[in-house]
């Protein structure tokens, strides 16, 4: 399971979005020997989730079911935790429309947050594509970090701890776009422009 590839069976370390109802989703992070609960009972994952395919109806121990879902961007979008204020499905396709992401594309990012857009990014951009993403908060970015590694799309992703205004993104004349979402942005568009591969500019 990668947030960038579609895989069909249920694996051991895989991330699944366990579906309940459309307004009652949750994400697990599939173990073997481990339990998940729900109003429905118990999923084993060893015998209810390892090896079924992405999209099964799973029974719980309760004889209530679910569905188990493969993970993309915008069902992580409204179950990820939040760490700040968020962007949804809406907004992102506008700026990633609007930024002419592609596959391939190089793309800075400033205000990585919790990672909502920084997902739909890592899909857009891949497979050859990179994200160089820039968070000032310690804690926000080692947790971001590790979920891009849960999520298997950290060799496509730089995540760098330092303030865009003052020290900008750590590279030079790569990007093919800059998204930043920052309190004060105009303090970081010299690094923007910086970062941005000069025929952006011209």
């Amino acid at each position: 399971m990668s947030f960038v590839e579609y895989s069909d069976c249920i694996q051991d370390g895989d991330v699944a979005i366990v579906y309940l109802g459309h307004e009652s989703m949750t994400p697990v992070k599939v173990k073997r020997g481990a339990q998940t609960q729900t109003r429905y009972g118990v999923i084993r994952h060893s015998t209810d989730l390892i090896g079924q395919r992405y999209g099964s109806k799973v029974t719980c121990s309760k004889g209530g079911w679910v569905y188990v879902l493969h993970p993309t961007p915008e069902l992580w979008t409204v179950n990820l935790p939040h760490r700040t204020q968020i962007l949804y499905t809406t907004d992102i396709a506008t700026i990633t429309m609007m930024l002419e992401l592609k596959p391939g594309s190089v793309v800075c990012e400033s205000g990585t947050g919790s990672g909502s857009l920084s997902h739909a990014i890592l899909r857009t951009i891949a497979p050859t594509g990179h994200l160089h993403t820039v968070e000032f908060h310690q804690q926000r970015s080692e947790k971001v970090l590790e979920e891009f590694k849960e999520h298997r799309v950290d060799h496509m992703v730089t995540v760098r701890n330092q303030d865009a205004c003052k020290d900008g993104f750590g590279v030079t004349g790569v990007a093919d776009a800059v998204f930043l979402d920052i309190p004060s942005p105009w303090e970081a568009v010299r690094h923007a422009k910086a970062a941005l591969k000069k025929h952006v500019l011209e």
